[in-house]
């Protein structure tokens, strides 16, 4: 009679740790999927962009002294028209090769649906991408790749491109990367000396109270 319950009580533990490992794995797959599906989003939806508001053909790359040059080129159509991605109101866009990063950067103020959606500017209030003082861009770090979550692989040096509404693409290059509170505050209207300069904000792998901070001004 014990050796028939055991053996009942084996076969139960067995199903219910396949049922388990069955619902690990689809939970993992969903997510991959899911996370696949927001960045292939992203992606497209950046390359569109800087598509349509700049002139690819004049568009140049890093020159051999690490420069690229300043594109405005963009159609008085384009800057007119409805600037939208999945309901949301955007600004321009961000890339990072660095950490092959591409997003469309989300208008003011962060929400929990944009924060969920892409990357959003949160100071000054209105902010304009690539205009002079400092704009500071939020991202979720969800630690597996999407948004800001390897901001944490960035270094001093490292480049950032930056493409506004008008067609403008500006290269920014990393100064400063520094962990700080979720309160402070003090670096937002810094003195960037008339130059035009980008704050990224994120969490750290850490703690979702604490922010990693990556200070860049523009190439010259």
């Amino acid at each position: 009679m014990f050796e028939v319950k055991y053996s009942r009580f084996l076969t139960i533990l067995l199903v219910i740790i396949i049922i388990a490992i069955i619902g690990l794995v689809g939970y993992l797959g969903y997510s991959f999927y899911k996370n696949y599906n927001i960045k292939k989003d992203a992606d497209e939806y950046v390359s569109t962009f800087i598509e349509e508001a700049t002139d690819s053909g004049n568009t140049s790359g890093d020159s051999e002294g690490g420069i690229s040059e300043n594109i405005t080129v963009a159609e008085e159509s384009n800057s007119n028209s409805e600037h939208k991605f999945k309901g949301y109101d955007y600004i321009g866009s961000i890339e990072i090769p660095k950490t092959n990063l591409k997003y469309l950067v989300l208008n003011d103020p962060p929400t929990p649906g944009k924060l969920d959606t892409s990357v959003v500017a949160l100071w000054p209030q209105s902010a304009k991408l690539n205009s002079v003082g400092n704009v500071v861009i939020v991202g979720h770090n969800y630690r597996n790749g999407l948004f800001f979550s390897d901001n944490k692989k960035l270094a001093n040096g490292d480049k950032i491109y930056i493409t506004d509404l008008e067609g403008n693409r500006v290269i920014y290059e990393i100064y400063n990367i520094f962990q700080t509170t979720q309160d402070d505050t003090k670096f937002y209207n810094r003195d960037t000396d008339g130059k035009r300069e980008i704050t990224l904000s994120s969490c750290t792998d850490a703690s979702n109270d604490q922010r990693i901070i990556v200070e860049a001004r523009e190439v010259e």
